[in-house]
């Protein structure tokens, strides 16, 4: 089944070009939340820009279901959450999270990235 993403192609506008690609979740592309938690690997590759979207709700059953998730380019997360742009510099083993309702994130120093 195709996924039905909140922004169209033609509404996303360049926000943060030339930055990869990262994982995110379509509680952000499809159910339109904003994101809650994002944390930088190390890249995978040389166009993963090793950024990893979350809103903050998915559990680990929805995580674990290769269909909620998706590879995109980071300016298409950037159009759908434009407060992560500031972030988008930070090093690999950068973490952040926003409470809901909160309009900016915080930095996150007590969390380690799950195993492949």
């Amino acid at each position: 089944m195709a996924k039905k993403f909140k922004l169209k192609a033609e509404e996303l506008k360049p926000l943060a070009t030339g930055r990869g690609a990262c994982l995110a979740t379509d509680m952000i592309l499809v159910r339109g939340k904003p994101v809650g938690f994002m944390y930088r690997e190390e890249p995978d590759n040389e166009q993963d820009s090793g950024w990893r979207f979350m809103c903050g709700l998915e559990g680990q059953d929805y995580m674990d279901d290769p269909d909620n998730l998706g590879i995109y380019d980071v300016n298409t997360i950037a159009n759908y959450d434009p407060t992560i742009i500031p972030l988008l510099d930070e090093p690999p083993g950068s973490v952040f999270e926003r409470t809901p309702g909160a309009a900016n994130f915080r930095p996150v120093d007590d969390w380690t990235p799950p195993e492949d």
